[in-house]
């Protein structure tokens, strides 16, 4: 099924019932700033309830972040470890504290896979773990194609 911009509903870019990717601008701390974002939620059939979803949002000079929005927040100074699991393999990161600990704010190298490996990968398996404490997430990454394709279009806007 082809990618669907709905004009009632252009932030929602749709590919399949189940693909949907929230697409999003903020504001940002310095006058007319904006980021871009786009959000899936988590699995909620195969995830904890503390783990909410996965965001890719356009950054500064050019960069592409990815981050995991949890609901219950780790401490802002927190250095938790991320293991992402796809297609039979699994990779660990440090990572770092976003947005007042609810955002998990995964490492550069990450970004390559958001624009590569992870559009042909059905979904992510995910744990991020800080001290004795630990939340897992699955995503589904149907429809991060045209998702990502529209992020990186207004990502310069």
């Amino acid at each position: 099924m082809p990618p669907v911009v709905s004009p009632s509903c252009p932030a929602l870019v749709r590919v399949a019932a189940s693909s949907v990717w929230k697409f999003t601008r903020t504001q940002g701390t310095k006058d007319g700033e904006s980021f871009a974002a786009i959000m899936k939620t988590a699995d909620t059939t195969q995830s904890d309830l503390d783990f909410a979803g996965l965001i890719v949002r356009c950054a500064p000079k050019g960069k592409i972040d990815v981050l995991i929005a949890l609901i219950r927040p780790f401490p802002p100074r927190s250095r938790p470890e991320v293991t992402i699991a796809a297609g039979g393999s699994s990779l660990t990161f440090e990572a770092s504290m976003a947005g007042a600990g609810t955002a998990v704010l995964l490492p550069d190298e990450v970004s390559a896979f958001a624009a590569g490996k992870w559009q042909t990968t059905p979904s992510l398996a995910i744990r991020v773990k800080e001290n004795d404490s630990e939340i897992k997430g699955v995503i589904a990454l149907g429809g991060l194609r045209e998702a990502y394709a529209s992020l990186v279009a207004n990502c310069s806007q």
